[in-house]
């Protein structure tokens, strides 16, 4: 499993409904389990972004699907960085020679 770093900001529609969010957090856990990957942590941030999610997916094509069908909803909107893990960062930086 790959894992991602999710960076989550409201839209204005998803501000104006917020106390819908948790709801919405847990449609989107089902949604990610269903495509075989899943939520590792999830935080309420203060700063740039408004939640963190620190996710699973078999492959970058499955959390593709899974941003886009999160932006359907209109109510956030995602920047998904790839996350090495520590053993692999190490092997890519002793790849360099």
């Amino acid at each position: 499993m790959t894992t991602y770093i999710v960076l989550i900001n409201w839209t204005e529609q998803g501000a104006r409904n917020v106390r819908e969010s948790p709801k919405r957090l847990d449609a989107a856990k089902k949604l990610l389990g269903d495509m075989g990957g899943s939520f590792k942590a999830f935080y309420l941030t203060m700063g740039e972004c408004d939640m963190v999610a620190v996710v699973e997916a078999p492959d970058d094509a499955v959390l593709a699907r899974f941003s886009l069908m999160l932006a359907t909803g209109g109510n956030v909107r995602t920047r998904t960085l790839k996350a090495f893990p520590e053993l692999a960062y190490r092997e890519i930086v002793a790849s360099l020679g």
